[in-house]
């Protein structure tokens, strides 16, 4: 433990000590979200910024691309205010910012949510695969072509990630039980 009461390790080390935990945040949404707004239950992301609300919206007949963005366009303005209103309870409970999203029967919408910025060294190899998804128009910028190779490894590792986080949590209570220094 150091001096300042702090100690080291996940999750997210002694910069994130002080985060509420946000393990109760499915069920504290699931009980505060009016049922009328999505299709069963809205799935909740948490990670040490954000909490992510997606929740899928009602099916209607007429599925034509410009008739699911009016819908989408319809329901973030009639729940605004709602929205608005859970969001700034959850912000001060969990002390994250919240964002909203809609999923359709062809798309995943998110509203206004957070770009963390993450501080990273690369050497030239790892810049020079960069510079060439910009070079190339994949990427608008180093950070797009950074964020879009992340996603594609998530993409094609997503089985050995939940296994991983899975491991970690389990890292975590034994954690928990063990003694303190």
């Amino acid at each position: 433990m150091k001096p300042n009461g702090r100690s080291f390790g996940r999750p997210g080390g002694w910069q994130h000590s002080d985060i509420p935990n946000a393990t109760d945040a499915e069920d504290w949404f699931g009980g505060r979200l009016p049922d009328s707004w999505f299709d069963g239950d809205a799935s909740i992301e948490v990670d040490r910024e954000e909490i992510v609300v997606v929740g899928t919206l009602p099916t209607e007949q007429d599925s034509s691309p410009a008739a699911v963005e009016g819908r989408i366009a319809r329901f973030r303005e009639a729940t605004r205010g709602d929205r608005m209103q859970i969001a700034a309870e959850a912000e001060k409970r969990y002390g994250r910012k919240v964002a909203w999203g809609v999923r359709t029967e062809s798309e995943v919408v998110l509203f206004t949510h957070l770009a963390v910025p993450v501080m990273t060294r690369l050497r030239q190899p790892e810049r020079r695969v960069l510079d060439t998804l910009v070079d190339a128009g994949v990427a608008r910028s180093r950070a797009d072509a950074l964020s879009w190779a992340v996603k594609l490894v998530g993409e094609h590792t997503q089985e050995w990630l939940d296994e991983l986080r899975g491991a970690m949590e389990t890292v975590d209570e034994l954690r928990k039980k063990g003694p303190t220094v």
